[in-house]
This record gives structure tokens, C-alpha cells and sequence, in this order.
């Protein structure tokens, strides 16, 4: 069995070793580069399979550590990457958590440039001035770390200035916090990170107020004004909603417009007054337009009766300006008497009390500005446009609001230009393409048609081997039924020891022979051309 194996192998590499003999100079050239690139190719597909996918094992380390912890992994054979500038480093994903607890175990990365492992290695003789310094170098570290998680940040860098209590006195100096931030290539810290940043580093210090941080990015630009995000602050939200109102309504306009008068025929500008601040409303009413119940009533009655005075006693007269009785005056004659009655009722009154809070975002007024190209305007009427347009949008009059629609003719040179411009770049584009494609076709033809021809030269010269082999066959075996001496040529002997085999391997021994010993074969067909047959 390892015999036939053996035979077939050796057959086959006979068989391909005369195939590509057979091949013309330029053949084989072009044969032996595709199998070079085919190798080169799949050597770099097994090494990008077999390359391992690296992950951080740890970053912004310092130069100490990073130096030690590329010590240990060339002492382990671990494999790494260095990026960062050199304070990150990469191992395979497979070793990041092993490589993590070894380095662990040997107490790396050892040193720190903050957090609140400085407190650790605190000692009874530390200082109360020293807890404070290191205290402040941890907290420090613990909201750079914290910062540096937000997504664009970078680097942050925080410092804080935490004066000492002073319990005896009426004034305490206020603990003060800045913020340096470096955010990635191509990004911007937001109004929202930036109080985002704010509450977080005055809600990790005690009796922080938010309006003593300061935020500043890389390039120096302050990022807070009084303890809130700027960018001018409120007005710098307040003019992002008024432009973000006046593009939504100046987008919605321009594309009823393009579809009255066309693409390019119009332009629209929006001027908006809205009322960005939040009001409360408290209100009270009454209503006793309808029969309302009666609650309570009371009544009050007061009667008094007496004789009238006479003589001493009983003087009566006139009280004078100074208080005392005229004694001139005769008092009246008859009985004296007072009565007195009141009555209080209490009914019911509706009553309503009413809180209402404005949402900011009320439109105060609206100012419309619409042009139209005067040759698209004469297909439309603008009156027709100001109407439609001022229903759409809801101008209100009484508010202030106006519109004003006016036919301009508009300069279409630069329109005409870029059209120009963009049709000979289609053109161009086309033509490329085209380009392209025939030049790969003819590519790819020439490759077909070079494949087709080596294919049929080589099935050709296969045919006239066979040929040749199946006529020297036959010739050697005439010859040898004709004549009895023994040949001494060395091929014939070869063909003679031979006729035993199959025919298959004297066919193979026949290739062989007529490739090592092709003057012999020559010869040998020459005299049997030449020599008269009996």
C-alpha cells in the first residue's frame, strides 16, 4: 500500500515536473510569480490570524513604573506594546488579567502621582500640616481620575485650595477649586459636561460653593463664569435656543418655498423675539353672581329707658366748649329712652385660587423676510406667498408680528457655474469609471486569453507527446518482433527490459528516456525513417 502510495506521489510530481517543462519561458515567468504571491499571501493571512489582539494592561503610568513593569514582562516572555507616549502598555487580551495579578503581586505599579493611596503609608508621626497637604494630593488625584472618565476628557488636572478652619473666627475663607481639562483630537466639552464637572468637584469638597470652580480647557479658555457653565453663560443658551427656533422655522419656510418656486429661487429670513423666562402666575377670584348659602348671622339688641331730670339733680342742658354743662339751658321735660338693634349675616362667596407657571420658549414677536427671484416670481403671485406663508407659521398681527415678500432678480451665475462644474465633474467621473472598467476588462482578457494559450500549448505538446510515445511503442515493438539480435543502443535495451510493464509505465519511461537521452531516441527514429522496411 505505502508502495502504490509512494508511486502515485512519484507520478504525480513526474507528471508536474513535465507539465511545467513543457512550458514556454514566459509560462513558467509568469508561474513561478503567481505561486510567490500565493505564498506571500497566505503567509500574511496565517500571521494576521495568528497575530494576538493586544488591550491595555495599564495606562498614564509614569516613567518609573512603566520602565519596571517592562522589566517584568520581558522577565515572564510576555509579549507588549507601548503607546501613549509611553505611559500605556499593551499585552495580548488573553494575559491582561493574569499579567494584572502577577505585577500585582510584586507590588506594581508601585508608585502613584495621586489618589488615595498616598494615604496609606501615613504614619503616627505624621503632622497634622502633612495629613492635610497629603489629604488634599489624594482628593486632588481622585477627581482627575474621575473627570478623565467623561467621554472627550483626556487629562484633567485639579487643584484645590481648602484654607484652614478657624473655629474662633467670625470669618472663614472659602475653599476655592480649578479644573484643567484636555479633551481628544476633534472633541469639545459641552456647556452640560462643563456643569457636569462643576457640581461634581463642589460636591466632593465640604463648603465648596459651584460658584468657586473653574473650568479651563487646554487651549486657556475659561469654560465657567460664576460657577456655571459659559460659553457667555446664559445668554450663550439663550442664543443657541433663538437660532435653533429660527432654523427650524426658517428650514420649514425654504421648503415650501422650493416647492412653489423652485429650488434656487427663493431665500427666506427669520427673526424671532421669544420669551425664554420662566414666570409663576398666583391669581384669586371671587364669584357672587349666583345665590351663594347663608354661613352664620347674629343679632345685637340694645334698649335703654329713665325718668327725665329735673331741678338740681336732674339738670340737663347744652355740654359748653369746655366741658362742662351750660347751666342755662332748661332740660327737657319727659321720659328718656334708647334703643338699638344690629344684625350680621355671613353668606358664602366662590372662590378660586389659581397658580399658573409660563414655560420659557414663548414667541413675543415674529419677523418674516422672504425674496423671490423675479423670472420664478412671475409664474406665482407674492400676495398669494405672504398669505400662505403668514398661515403656516401663525403671524399674529396684534403681536407685532410682520412679513415682507419682495421679487429680486437673483444672480444665477454662480448657480449656473456650479452646475457647469458639476456636470463636467460627473462627466469626468463617468469617464473614469469607464476608463476603469475597460482597462480591467482588457485586464482580465489578457490574463484569460494568456491562461487559454498556455492551456492549449500545453494540451497540444501533450497530444504530439502522446503521439510520439504511442508511435516509438509501436515501432520498438515491430522492431523487436523483426530482428534478434540484441541492440546495443541503451534506450532500446531500456525499452526491451520493459515490455513486461503495463503500458502506462513504459509511456512514463518514455518521457524519461526521451528527455535524458534525446540524442539516442533521435538517432534511433532517424534510422528507422531512413532504413527500408522488408
Amino acid at each position: 500500500m505505502a508502495q502504490t502510495v509512494q508511486q502515485r506521489l512519484t507520478g504525480a510530481l513526474g507528471r508536474g515536473r513535465d507539465t511545467f517543462s513543457a512550458f514556454t519561458a514566459g509560462q513558467k515567468a509568469v508561474a513561478l510569480v503567481g505561486t510567490a504571491a500565493l505564498l506571500v499571501a497566505v503567509f500574511l493571512v496565517f500571521r494576521w490570524v495568528s497575530a494576538p489582539s493586544y488591550a491595555p494592561l495599564y495606562s498614564n503610568l509614569s516613567g518609573e513604573d512603566a520602565s519596571a513593569v517592562i522589566e517584568e514582562l520581558d522577565s515572564q516572555g510576555i509579549p507588549y506594546e507601548i503607546s501613549g507616549g509611553g505611559g500605556t502598555i499593551m499585552v495580548p487580551r488573553a494575559d491582561v488579567y493574569s499579567s494584572r495579578i502577577a505585577l500585582s503581586g510584586k507590588g506594581l505599579p508601585a508608585s502613584s502621582d495621586g489618589g488615595y493611596n498616598l494615604l496609606d503609608n501615613q504614619s503616627l508621626s505624621t503632622s497634622e500640616s502633612q495629613e492635610r497637604t497629603n489629604f488634599k494630593r489624594a482628593m486632588e488625584g481622585e477627581l482627575s481620575k474621575t473627570i478623565e472618565a467623561i467621554d472627550g476628557v483626556e487629562t484633567a488636572v485639579v487643584h484645590l485650595a481648602m484654607p484652614e478652619k478657624q473655629v474662633f473666627s467670625d470669618e472663614q475663607d472659602p475653599a476655592t477649586a480649578s479644573v484643567l481639562v484636555d479633551t481628544s483630537p476633534g472633541t469639545d466639552v459641552d456647556d452640560e459636561q462643563v456643569q457636569a464637572i462643576i457640581h461634581l468637584v463642589a460636591s466632593s469638597i465640604d463648603g465648596l460653593d459651584p460658584k468657586n470652580v473653574t473650568v479651563t480647557d487646554s487651549t486657556g479658555t475659561l469654560l465657567t463664569a460664576n460657577g456655571s457653565a459659559s460659553g457667555s453663560g446664559a445668554a450663550s443658551a439663550r442664543a443657541k435656543e433663538v437660532q435653533a427656533f429660527q432654523d427650524a422655522m426658517q428650514a420649514k419656510i425654504q421648503a415650501d418655498l422650493d416647492k412653489w418656486v423652485g429650488v434656487g429661487n427663493s431665500t427666506v429670513t427669520v427673526t424671532a423675539d421669544l420669551d425664554l423666562d420662566k414666570a409663576t402666575i398666583n391669581s384669586r377670584t371671587y364669584d357672587d353672581e349666583k345665590k351663594s348659602p347663608k354661613l352664620s348671622e347674629s343679632r345685637n339688641s340694645e334698649t335703654y329707658t329713665g325718668p327725665a331730670g329735673t331741678g338740681t339733680d336732674g339738670a340737663g342742658g347744652v355740654v359748653g366748649p369746655d366741658g362742662q354743662m351750660d347751666p342755662g339751658a332748661a332740660a327737657g321735660n319727659g321720659d328718656s329712652s334708647y334703643a338699638n338693634t344690629s344684625q350680621t349675616s355671613d353668606y358664602g362667596v366662590d372662590e378660586k385660587v389659581e397658580t399658573r407657571e409660563s414655560a420659557p420658549g414663548t414667541v413675543k414677536r415674529l419677523n418674516l423676510g422672504i425674496a423671490l427671484d423675479a423670472t420664478a416670481a412671475a409664474k406665482v403671485q407674492p400676495a398669494v406667498i405672504e398669505d400662505q406663508i403668514a398661515s403656516a407659521v401663525g403671524l399674529q398681527a396684534d403681536r407685532g408680528d410682520t412679513i415682507e415678500v419682495s421679487v429680486l432678480p437673483f444672480d444665477q451665475s454662480a448657480k449656473d457655474s456650479a452646475a457647469k462644474e458639476l456636470a463636467a465633474a460627473a462627466a469626468a467621473a463617468a469617464a473614469d469609471r469607464k476608463n476603469t472598467l475597460l482597462r480591467n476588462l482588457s485586464i482580465g482578457g489578457g490574463i484569460m486569453l494568456m491562461v487559454l494559450l498556455a492551456w492549449w500549448q500545453a494540451r497540444r505538446r501533450s497530444r504530439a507527446r502522446e503521439e510520439a510515445t504511442s508511435y516509438v511503442v509501436e515501432q520498438l515493438r515491430l522492431d523487436a518482433a523483426n530482428r534478434t539480435p540484441v541492440l546495443e543502443s541503451p534506450a532500446l535495451a531500456a525499452l526491451e527490459s520493459s515490455e513486461s510493464d503495463e503500458e502506462e509505465s513504459m509511456r512514463d519511461e518514455l518521457i524519461a528516456l526521451v528527455d535524458n537521452q534525446p540524442d539516442d531516441v533521435a538517432s534511433l527514429l532517424r534510422g528507422w525513417l531512413v532504413e527500408p522496411r522488408p
